[in-house]
């Protein structure tokens, strides 16, 4: 008898709840229970509180079926008694539960069932703080058992009920750690960056980072045969949880691979529990499960709800009731009564850009190369010592090595470094220096700047600060054993490099733009991207170099572009990948670029530029174009306006060092924690109030750095200029004009108005002298990036034409109403197939999941039958590259030049006259300026046509200097943060122009890595075929379950 049929003289199946009352009496549970009661063959049997804790199991209701689960205050025993005493059908079995209890019996379990896992490894203590001989922590890792967890790792307590896990970040990211919490209020996680060490009071386990691009997946099973995955914003990324106006947490339904399926199949079997929650893990195209919770339902789900009260109604009426029939019927019985799906508060305002190409265009990706944000000067010394203890401070990291390299970057190698300077610093300088005083003089000076370098901020951080150690000379001495000789070095060249670090301005710049980003970049989009990410519509990467003010500011611009919140560094971990070889490094280039810095310095000194263009010449058609008329006049003016502020900070610096001289090394009370820095996005008041100089650099550092200047700039012995020092000192004086301001140095703003003339013209002109050598230069500096960059376009286009045809063939299936009523067993036999497929085809999976490639990206999707949005298949791809000043003067020379190559003689330039007119007046590319390649689709043309995909090009010039340029000292917008705005963004193309990818490609590929040259593309698992026609189909058909008629199996997943 078909489903609410049932007579009433028929005997009810009777359904015992057993389980606390605020379990119970849950949303999800009565919507579950009250669609059971409406098929009219169940009676629901709610036991209570007072019955299950004080009543004796003989006294408890008598059922047919059991929901029973563990929750605070369960008497488990107790139940288990009863499901002795009376055995009743049990959906989760009871004993099992004791499990769920244990991390460490969870993870055996799971391995034993051949479940993917994270890496791990077992601390058990006996009593708080035992030590261990098989454990061991350093600064950037732990041991356990020889194996070797290095941070960023998590630490989880072995109770499955203590929710307080801990994930350590690496001190190249900052340090720090960040604690997991059960949800209180609007957060589930909080950092805490002076945290370093690892927990010793109870037992532990440790296990690998999985980096899941910030989206968790929770997976509820209902049998082994029914799975719902849903996706939320990861607690580990900022801690604030996402929720909608119901105060509900957002989480978007996700569709499961088919290897992902029989995990959930495996965990449900495992476990014994057929109503069962666990976490998923995805990370480079593999999954792991990494918590196993038990009883779990879906909350604000009608869909689900309808599919979890089919699939127990079967499970009820196949133990306790076979002779009934547990086909679905053709209507469900709540149907007519069911209420409106709620939304969750999101709102999206449409998929189509609205402008010249009209609605039908979607944007289907969005790539860009931006630059750091605003920084401070980078610095650099060096010096050669001889110093006993700094040499044997060499050899105790490079393995006692005499002739070997040694560079500290760790925060105990740098600690070791700082105790020996300070040993050798003398405690106060002579006023007055002898000739014979003088080397030693400047020696001692130097080893000051590096004492006061290591001493800046709070903790040391390798992001930052690194030191090289070379062995210059070597000495031959007896062995201490007594046997041979041996050599040792008695001299060694120090390298510090120091500086360069994102300042709050440049944090701030970062987030802003992130937010532009949001509300400008994605049309129709606004807030709503934040949804289009968590659906997995949206595909995001973010890539950086390995400077850490890159890293920074993409980890900046993703906390604005996701409305995060908190520190930088648990953002940067999570969603930033650091590809050094792609946007790193100018070696490739490193001759033409000499030879370029070679014929610049001649065109300077010989007065070669012309104060008019010659005539018929475009102006950035000519050798050196950029450069003043009257460089050569500047120069002698540079070098007088550099020594007069030298001898103003000399004095300053004076002061200090007198304030200093009375305190030991050791008892100087640091200014300054640079860590703590990390999460300002303001100036420190206090300091400026102070007349101390702005952020972590003091007056001696100060003097350091413009002294450095004022001796490289002009070689008096020598006469002679160095024009590669131009930029430093336009990077100097624009820092401290921005910064420094309060500090009144007289000349300052002059000597900022005669840099920024000089390296207008030297700074382009270092990456090529005229357009052919700057195109030969940038396509070497930019070829791996340029390559990836169509893979990125060529992929998302591949992939748009594959969902075209996908949907165009379902539209056409539609009207063929019978191919949604085959036979359920033979999809079932067939989606079987596709998952052996799947897991035949990956056999080489290991190998290729080594490779670094941008294709092992797994190309996950919103699952459209739960997901109340309007479009589930719109997808956009954003891949953002986060990079340096040469790879964005190198993009845009090959964007502007690339029509002068001999393979495409007669094209006409990607880039509009009126825009290279305006770039060669532009010649800055400051802080955050950035290019924007936006790829559309225009769905109303053919897939043939090459017109279907257009691509639009934008730049910005970055931070808008006119402030500065008029010395607006009275300017609110950046002489009360410090902070430039950033300018917008500006068209390559002429208005009403058509680039289609076609030809962007055709025009590119010559400069670009071929992708033949990039690691081979990895498929990952459980996604061969997901884009063939087949696959995709059968996917949507299994998925139709259970509301096909000739279901026999509850195959739902």
């Amino acid at each position: 008898m078909v489903g609410g049929d049932v007579s009433g003289s028929r005997k009810k199946v009777a359904i015992g709840v057993c389980v606390m009352e605020k379990k119970a009496f849950s949303g999800p549970m009565l919507q579950i229970l009250e669609r059971l009661q409406a098929f009219g063959e169940f009676d629901i049997v709610h036991f209570g509180d007072k019955v299950i804790l004080e009543e004796p199991i003989e006294r408890w209701p008598i059922c047919d079926c059991l929901i029973a689960f563990y929750s605070t205050g369960y008497p488990l025993k107790k139940a288990e008694a009863y499901a002795t005493l009376r055995r009743p059908f049990l959906v989760n079995e009871l004993g099992d539960q004791r499990l769920l209890h244990d991390r460490r019996r969870v993870y055996e379990k799971l391995e034993m069932f051949g479940i993917n896992v994270p890496r791990y490894a077992l601390v058990n203590r006996e009593f708080p703080n035992q030590e261990l001989d098989f454990f061991s922590e350093e600064e950037d890792f732990v041991e356990v058992h020889g194996n070797r967890f290095w941070k960023p790792f998590v630490e989880k307590p072995i109770h499955g009920d203590d929710h307080s896990i801990m994930i350590y970040y690496p001190s190249s990211a900052g340090g720090g750690m960040k604690e997991l919490f059960r949800k209180i209020g609007n957060r589930s996680s909080e950092f805490h960056p002076d945290v370093r060490r690892v927990r010793r009071e109870g037992s532990y386990i440790y296990e690998e980072f999985m980096p899941t691009g910030g989206t968790d997946v929770k997976v509820y099973t209902v049998g082994p045969e029914y799975a719902h995955a849903e996706a939320r914003k990861s607690p580990v990324v900022d801690g604030v949880v996402m929720r909608n106006p119901d105060g509900k947490e957002v989480r978007y339904p996700v569709l499961l691979t088919p290897i992902e399926k029989e995990m959930a199949r495996e965990v449900c079997i495992a476990f014994r529990q057929a109503v069962c929650g666990f976490d998923l893990l995805r990370c480079e195209g593999r999954s792991y499960v990494c918590d196993v919770n038990g009883w779990s339902f879906v909350k604000n789900s009608y869909k689900y709800y309808d599919d979890a009260a089919c699939v127990l109604r079967k499970m009820f009426l196949d133990a306790k009731a076979p002779h009934l029939s547990s086909t679905i019927p053709p209507v469900l019985p709540w149907k007519v009564n069911e209420p409106a799906q709620p939304s969750d508060g999101l709102t999206r305002q449409g998929s189509g850009i609205i402008g010249t190409f009209g609605q039908s265009e979607e944007l289907r990706s969005v790539i860009a190369i931006v630059r750091h944000g605003d920084r401070t000067p980078k610095q650099k010394v060096k010096l050669r010592v001889t110093e006993e203890n700094l040499l044997n401070l060499m050899l105790k990291y490079n393995k006692g090595k005499p002739r070997a390299e040694t560079k500290l970057k760790s925060a105990v190698e740098l600690q070791d470094l700082l105790d020996a300077t300070r040993i050798l610093v003398p405690r106060t300088r002579p006023d007055q220096e002898s000739d014979s005083e003088a080397d030693d003089s400047e020696h001692a000076e130097k080893l000051r700047q590096v004492k006061a370098v290591l001493e800046e901020g709070g903790h040391f951080s390798g992001i930052y600060r690194k030191v090289q150690l070379k062995p210059l000379k070597w000495v031959k001495v007896a062995k201490a054993n007594g046997e041979g000789e041996e050599e040792r070095p008695t001299e060694a060249l120090m390298i510090l490099k120091y500086g360069g670090v994102l300042t709050h301005a440049g944090r701030k710049q970062a987030e802003e733009l992130g937010r532009y980003f949001r509300n400008n970049i994605y049309p129709g989009e606004g807030t709503g991207l934040l949804r289009l990410h968590s659906t997995y519509r949206h595909d995001l990467k973010i890539y950086s170099s390995d400077e850490g003010r890159v890293q920074m500011s993409a980890a900046a611009f993703a906390k604005g572009l996701l409305d995060l919140e908190g520190q930088l560094t648990p953002i940067l971990v999570s969603l930033v990948s650091k590809d050094s070889s792609m946007l790193d490094g100018l070696e490739n280039a490193s001759s033409e670029m000499v030879e370029a810095k070679a014929r610049l310095n001649e065109i300077i000194t010989s007065d070669e530029i012309q104060s008019t263009d010659p005539p018929g010449e475009k102006p950035w058609m000519v050798d050196g174009s950029g450069v003043p008329p009257n460089a050569s006049q500047l120069l002698p003016e540079i070098v007088k306006l550099t020594k007069k502020l030298t001898e103003q900070v000399r004095l300053l610096a004076k002061d200090e060092n007198e304030e200093l001289a009375g305190k030991t090394s050791y008892d100087v009370i640091l200014p300054y924690d640079q860590a703590k820095a990390l999460g300002k996005t303001s100036m420190d008041v206090d300091r400026i109030a102070a007349g101390l100089p702005c952020g972590s650099e003091g007056f001696l550092l100060m003097l350091a750095r413009w002294r450095k200047l004022a001796r490289d700039l002009y070689n008096e012995r020598k006469e002679r200029f160095d024009l590669t020092q131009i930029p430093d000192v336009y990077d100097s004086s624009k820092y401290d004009l921005l910064h420094n301001a309060h500090l009144k140095l007289e000349g300052l703003y002059e000597l900022f108005k005669v840099a920024q003339l000089l390296a207008d013209g030297v700074i382009p002109n270092e990456y090529g002298i005229n357009p052919k050598q700057k195109l030969k230069i940038g396509s070497k500096v930019a070829r791996r990036l340029l390559g990836k960059i169509l893979i990125d376009l060529r992929n998302t286009r591949e992939e748009a034409i594959s969902i075209a045809e996908l949907k165009s063939n379902q539209d056409s299936n539609a009207e063929i109403p019978s191919i949604a009523r085959e036979d359920s067993a033979d999809l079932q036999k067939s989606q079987i197939n596709l998952e052996h497929a799947s897991k035949s085809s990956l056999g080489s999976e290991k190998s290729m999941d080594q490779d670094d490639d941008d294709d092992k990206e797994p190309k996950y999707r919103l699952d459209p039958k739960y997901a109340n949005v309007r479009t589930p298949e719109r997808h956009v791809r954003t891949r953002l590259y986060f990079t340096s000043e040469s790879h964005i003067h190198s993009m845009m020379n090959v964007l502007r030049y690339c029509h002068l190559d001999e393979s495409l003689q007669g094209e006409p330039s990607l880039v509009c006259d009126s825009t290279l007119e305006r770039l060669c007046r532009t010649k800055e590319l400051d802080y955050m300026s950035y290019i924007v390649f936006r790829l559309f689709e225009n769905t109303e043309l053919a897939l043939e046509d090459p017109k279907r995909f257009r691509v639009e090009m934008t730049f910005s010039r970055g931070a808008d200097l006119s402030p500065l340029e008029a010395n607006e000292r009275d300017a609110s917008s950046w002489h009360q943060d410090h902070t430039l705005a950033i300018n917008g963004p500006e068209r390559l193309q002429e208005v009403g122009s058509y680039l289609t990818f076609e030809r962007m490609e055709k025009m590119i590929r010559p400069f670009a890595m071929p992708a033949e040259d990039f690691p081979p593309p990895t498929i990952p698992q459980g996604f061969s075929g997901y884009f063939s026609k087949s696959a995709a189909v059968l996917e949507r058909l299994v998925n139709l379950w259970p509301f096909n008629r000739h279901s026999s199996h509850a195959n739902g997943k």
